[in-house]
């Protein structure tokens, strides 16, 4: 009992290390994409530090919900990878310890982190979607060309849609605009114009648009009338007041839903609606991906001990492939979820079980020295490759 209670607090302290570098990395690759294009908008639009280094951990939640479950796997697969090269799975054999006995520190390390993934899904994605949005509109407030994207519909005012086809930043300068104006339900207005310059209000929470020699087409619903009239210029004022206002109270997406608020859509919404479809999925996927840490990390496992009698870089590309075969059933689940085909529950939790399937698979044979073939065929094609590369 006192070896079992050696080996397990050596066990832990060796997944912390790899657990936090691909933690790290992983985040860094995830956020990448927001990374560039948050500072785009810095660079262009001379917004804050302090908004980027804001906008950027308003993000955080939703990416580490699904890097924490591939940081497990990886931190694992590392962890028995290095234990199979140094011998030390062989000389825990010798000394009577079976494979089985080095689950136990691996499942409470993946339990760990867990429940950290399922803070992040349950708690910080919703707080991070609605705060990301609060702040991208206090950022429209000091400028607002940064509500507006190239060749992009924009919908960010209550009622009124964007889309302009360039924009020059430093004349304020717009081409080819064209606006949807429906504040006024009576009266439903589509604007076109070539050319337009936007020019601040009185305050910061206004803005002028100005257009010049374009088109108001009107349509007047009650009397069933169409109105088309020309202009030179033509000015349209934006008030961000009113949307500062509406932010907290449009319907959330599912993703900005809390758990209580899923839970009550759930009892009250219209069951045959797709926005009932997506909220039950996406309350099962809250819980669904923290669960995969547990699953991942004792498929590491075996994966780790098998791959050791191949190189430690085809021990890696094993590992990734297999959470990129955890992530396809997830996103199949996701589409057929979504699309009504397979029930939600069984859409989030196949991916589970069918990866639980595998490890459990994987540690019996695994155990009882039975590693799959495929790791010898590996491991013979690296050798073939790595001596044709001396050759040469």
């Amino acid at each position: 009992m006192k070896l079992n209670s050696i080996v397990y607090r050596y066990i832990f302290r060796e997944l912390i290390p790899p657990f936090i570098m691909n933690l790290v990395f992983f985040m860094f690759v995830f956020l990448m994409r927001q990374i560039l294009e948050i500072t785009h908008v810095i660079v262009n639009y001379q917004v804050g530090v302090l908004a980027f280094f804001l906008m950027l951990a308003y993000s955080m939640p939703y990416f580490l919900a699904y890097i924490i479950p591939m940081s497990v796997m990886m931190s694992a697969l590392l962890t028995f990878l290095k234990l199979s090269s140094d011998n030390e799975i062989v000389a825990l054999k010798a000394g009577g310890v079976s494979l089985y006995q080095l689950l136990p520190p691996v499942i409470v390390f993946s339990i760990l982190s867990g429940v950290l993934a399922a803070f992040m899904s349950i708690y910080g994605i919703p707080w991070g979607q609605q705060a990301y949005k609060e702040m991208a509109l206090h950022v429209v407030q000091s400028n607002f060309n940064i509500g507006l994207k190239e060749r992009q519909f924009i919908d960010s005012f209550d009622g009124v849609m964007f889309y302009v086809n360039k924009i020059d930043l430093q004349n304020n300068a717009l081409t080819d605009i064209y606006i949807e104006d429906q504040r006024n339900e009576a009266l439903a207005s589509t604007i076109v114009a070539p050319k337009g310059v936007i020019f601040s209000g009185e305050d910061k929470f206004s803005f002028i648009l100005s257009l010049y020699k374009g088109t108001i087409n009107q349509v007047d619903v009650k009397n069933h009338a169409v109105y088309a009239t020309k202009f030179d210029t033509y000015d349209l004022r934006l008030d961000l007041k009113d949307a500062m206002k509406n932010v907290s109270q449009r319907e959330k997406k599912e993703k900005e839903m809390r758990i209580e608020e899923l839970t009550g859509y759930l009892e009250t919404g219209d069951r045959q609606s797709k926005k009932y479809l997506n909220v039950k999925m996406e309350l099962h996927k809250k819980f669904s991906i923290p669960f995969a840490c547990i699953v991942l990390g004792i498929l590491a496992v075996p994966l780790g001990v098998a791959s050791s009698a191949t190189r430690k870089t085809a021990g890696l590309g094993i590992g990734l492939i297999a959470f990129l075969f955890y992530y396809l059933l997830l996103s199949a689940g996701l589409v057929f979820g979504e699309a009504g085909h397979i029930p939600p529950v069984a859409a989030m939790w196949m991916p589970n079980v069918i990866m639980a399937g595998l490890g459990i698979y994987l540690v019996v044979r695994t155990a009882n020295d039975r590693p799959l073939e495929v790791f010898g065929r590996i491991n013979h094609i690296l050798r073939v490759l790595f001596r044709h590369g001396q050759a040469v």
